[in-house]
């Protein structure tokens, strides 16, 4: 059963990297950000879509539980996260280093 809880994540883009990767702490205006690098250039939202599915992976959620909830054209994103495991927060904690 789910319990309809929902976390706010913020996350930095690197867009045209050499290869996907999610790891690595960026101070933004949303406070501390997990960085995630994408091969996907930053054209029409593909990195955007690159990102959340990165993120999806990288945390060990379903894509359709991501969300973009500010910033769809910025590099500095908050994703949303709805009905997260309990331990999402040491698995956020782990990947920032």
């Amino acid at each position: 059963m789910k319990d309809g809880r929902v976390v706010t994540v913020a996350i930095r883009v690197r867009p045209g990297s050499s290869r996907t990767a999610v790891g690595g702490r960026y101070d933004g205006p949303f406070g501390p950000a997990l960085v995630v690098a994408v091969q996907a250039p930053a054209v029409e939202g593909r990195a955007t879509e690159a990102a959340v599915r990165a993120v999806a992976q990288a945390l060990g959620v379903k894509p359709r539980t991501v969300q973009v909830k500010a910033g769809e054209l910025s590099r500095d994103k908050l994703l949303q996260i709805t009905d997260p495991p309990p331990d999402l927060a040491n698995r956020i904690a782990d990947l920032r280093g």
